[in-house]
């Protein structure tokens, strides 16, 4: 009974495969445009130049929870290692609490030299770092292996969050990439698509601290892999065609 029904199934599925593969495109061929040059061999593709191999500098901000070096030269008693509350500020020795969220170490150690001079240090210098953070984070949701909260650095763009996520799942659709961004109080969302950022057609979106990434799902995925369990012989020269 159950070989007579597959047999019965065996057109219906059939159809559905075929169906599935005339949706597939090919992809055309890359072409150079005011941004991309595309050059033949790899032999023909320059090294980078030093400049090349340097990130745009962001600005690194201090968040909740963050933890922090201070020192002060000259002074050890008074350097420490500080961990920012959940409100964002620090509590230091002789000068009380400070609003460290949302400033550069910079910007904070600024601060500190303000508050200390005069009073109690002699024309302080103060040195502030981000030992660990946990506020410059980006999160990853959807269809990638390993979703959550991956830590933003200067050079972390799309490609490399889904990488730190351990790549895409087999049901992810690559053209169904979305980034949401609060900008100025606006919620925004970018759309891409993983396959054509491989290729070179544009360039892989940066990505900043706050970020929210959803990877698609494909039914069409989906529904293939649920064909092929259905009829594993028949399925596997099209498995090719559908990926």
């Amino acid at each position: 009974m159950d070989q007579f029904t597959n047999m019965l199934r065996l057109p219906v599925i059939l159809l559905a495969m075929f169906s599935l593969a005339g949706c597939v495109k090919s992809l055309p061929p890359i072409e150079s445009t005011a941004t991309l040059t595309v050059v033949e061999g790899a032999s023909a593709l320059p090294a980078p130049q030093r400049t090349d191999l340097l990130a745009d500098a962001r600005p690194a901000l201090i968040g909740p929870l963050d933890m922090i070096s201070v020192e002060i030269f000259g002074v050890p008693e008074l350097s420490k290692q500080i961990q920012v509350d959940t409100g964002g500020r620090i509590e230091m020795p002789l000068i009380g609490t400070l609003d460290a969220g949302g400033k550069t170490p910079a910007e904070l150690a600024k601060d500190i030299e303000t508050a200390l001079s005069g009073r109690y240090v002699r024309d302080p210098n103060v040195t502030v770092n981000i030992t660990s953070s946990v506020s410059q984070v980006v999160t990853i949701d959807g269809q990638v292996v390993e979703p959550g909260l991956y830590p933003v650095t200067n050079q972390m763009t799309l490609m490399r969050t889904i990488a730190s996520a351990r790549g895409l799942t087999e049901f992810a659709k690559v053209d169904d990439v979305v980034i949401l961004r609060n900008v100025g109080g606006q919620k925004l969302a970018g759309l891409y698509n993983v396959q054509e950022i491989r290729r070179g057609a544009y360039e892989d979106p940066a990505v900043y601290a706050n970020d929210l990434i959803v990877v698609g799902d494909s039914p069409q995925r989906r529904m293939f892999k649920d064909i092929v369990s259905t009829a594993p012989l028949v399925a596997a020269p099209l498995v090719a065609l559908i990926n």
